[in-house]
């Protein structure tokens, strides 16, 4: 029998993935554990791996599409395996279980069995007593069929143009040969010089040459230019940056945000660390950040909670976050009751987590759930940043790169590394005096050398 393969459910809050590619085609053959396709949440980027050996005799869900969870998107099995019908997607399942919950109080089993059928198969006749009315939501705008003459048709593809922008004087606004000619004049078409290759392409990818700046000898359309059209064109954000977009929007314009900074002296712990080193104990700078929030959030409670604008919660456990960037978006990796690990624990569990997300491997339940974050953009070379709140926190502490300075000491001018921590706090919750304390916690601890020796040795 053919087995279904469905789409995973990573994560309690994951209710619909994306399939962003195949990795078998149908008829290939597919091992245990190989990966048949990648799928994309609102949170990351998965492999999906296969649990039968056999042949993949159908792919139900193509490229692009997204479902639900437990949906099935194909089947394995051996050639010729007849594939059962495809069983109802979970939506489908759902609505039909609302449907019977509705009909337990209808007049007769018979009629409520028969209006569950009518449900799941599409064609339910009728008001069902008592089903919850779905929220209101306008039907998108379908687009408007372009009305256009063959030979009109005919034309706008020989020239590579877009018909849209073109006003019809046939009947209903419909688009004539006339139109197009008289269109063309307008735009001194006669003048363009295109290459063929770049006509082609052009062609190809239904741009319009009337759009295209030539950069050629007097202005000539090239393969570079239609290429760099290409480039330009606008194209759908991952469903990773819509979610990135969607959750700081909602966090920078519902969240009242205020900043503090503060510099810290990073001389003598990163002799510190560098002592460590060469006995063979290897840590980043940012295992001692994030150390150093630990502790700071113990001491300043405030920055580790929560409010709706109403009620205020204050977390136990410092689940802490950390910003990683991919090159498909940002990411953060929670470290799951910080305040409980040594420091040796905490550096195994980070660099952990941190390998996970850039090799793609994180499960969403790995990146929800942080109560505070920290984002360390020290390696990028930036003097100072603020860094936008991650909704449910009440604040995130921006770093920023170590740098060498001159500053006053005893009297007499230094060089000394530097590096500034910018805290954003959510001012419902936290004040300007307990954000200082917070910025000036995390400086005392990163700056006591007999705090880390105690830590560590």
């Amino acid at each position: 029998m053919a087995q279904a393969i469905v789409m995973p459910k990573l994560g309690q809050t994951v209710e619909e993935a994306t399939i962003v590619k195949w990795h078998k085609r149908e008829g290939d053959a597919v091992r245990k554990g190989e990966v048949l396709f990648e799928i994309e949440t609102d949170k990351a980027v998965l492999e999906a791996e296969s649990f039968f050996d056999g042949i993949l005799l159908k792919i139900l869900v193509a490229e692009g599409e997204t479902v639900p969870v437990m949906s099935v998107v194909g089947y394995v099995g051996t050639p010729g395996e007849p594939i059962p019908e495809t069983p109802p997607r979970p939506a489908a399942a759902r609505e039909t279980a609302l449907a019977t919950k509705a009909l337990e109080t209808g007049p007769t089993a018979q009629s409520a069995e028969r209006r569950v059928a009518d449900v799941a198969a599409g064609t339910l006749r009728g008001p069902v007593p008592e089903m919850p009315a779905p929220p209101s939501v306008a039907p998108p705008a379908q687009p408007q069929r372009l009305l256009i003459s063959p030979r009109a048709r005919a034309l706008v593809r020989e020239k590579v143009i877009d018909p849209s922008k073109i006003v019809g004087s046939g009947p209903n606004g419909r688009i004539l040969e006339r139109d197009v000619v008289a269109y063309l004049k307008r735009r001194d078409y006669d003048q363009l010089r295109i290459t063929p290759a770049a006509k082609v392409l052009a062609a190809r990818h239904n741009l319009d040459l009337l759009e295209i700046r030539g950069t050629g000898t007097g202005g000539r359309i090239t393969v570079g230019d239609v290429e760099r059209a290409l480039a330009e064109r606008p194209r759908p954000l991952s469903k990773m940056r819509q979610v990135i977009a969607r959750r700081l929007t909602q966090s920078f314009t519902t969240t009242p945000h205020f900043y503090v900074t503060r510099s810290v002296d990073m001389t003598d712990l990163l002799l510190f660390r560098k002592r460590l080193k060469d006995a063979g104990e290897v840590y980043g700078v940012t295992d001692f950040i994030l150390q150093a929030v630990i502790l700071a959030l113990q001491e300043v409670p405030e920055l580790n909670s929560s409010t709706d604008g109403t009620f205020v919660r204050w977390h136990s456990s410092v689940d802490l976050g950390i910003a990683v960037g991919l090159d498909s978006g940002l990411v953060v990796p929670v470290l799951r009751a910080a305040q409980e690990l040594s420091f040796r624990e905490l550096h195994a569990a980070a660099e952990a987590l941190v390998a996970k997300a850039k090799a793609g491997k994180l499960m969403p339940d790995e990146m929800t759930g942080s109560s505070f974050t920290v984002s360390n953009m020290g390696m990028l070379d930036v003097d100072n940043f603020a860094a936008i709140i991650n909704p449910g926190e009440s604040g995130i502490l921006a770093v920023a790169s170590t740098v060498e300075r001159p500053v006053a000491r005893s009297g007499e001018i230094v060089v000394r590394a530097v590096m500034n921590i910018t805290l954003s706090a959510d001012h419902r919750i936290v004040d300007g005096m307990k954000g200082a304390a917070f910025v000036n916690a995390v400086k005392r601890k990163l700056e006591d050398m007999e705090l880390w020796k105690s830590l560590i040795w």
